[in-house]
């Protein structure tokens, strides 16, 4: 009996490593993610910025 309470105890305490791993994955995703999402939408507004440049410059060639 005091063999099947230990491996309980220790599977709990897997149990909460496994808890405490997957939250720190979950909180590395999520940051990767908004800066992936920071980075897009300046990428955008760059691309976006110079494309009306561009027209812009053809536009007065006419």
């Amino acid at each position: 009996m005091k063999t099947n309470r230990l491996h309980m105890e220790t599977r709990a305490q897997i149990s909460i490593e496994l808890i405490i791993v997957m939250a720190a994955v979950v909180a590395v995703v999520l940051l990767l993610v908004t800066q992936l999402q920071d980075s897009s939408e300046k990428g955008i507004n760059k691309l976006s910025k110079k494309t009306k440049d561009i027209f812009d410059e053809i536009d007065a060639i006419d």
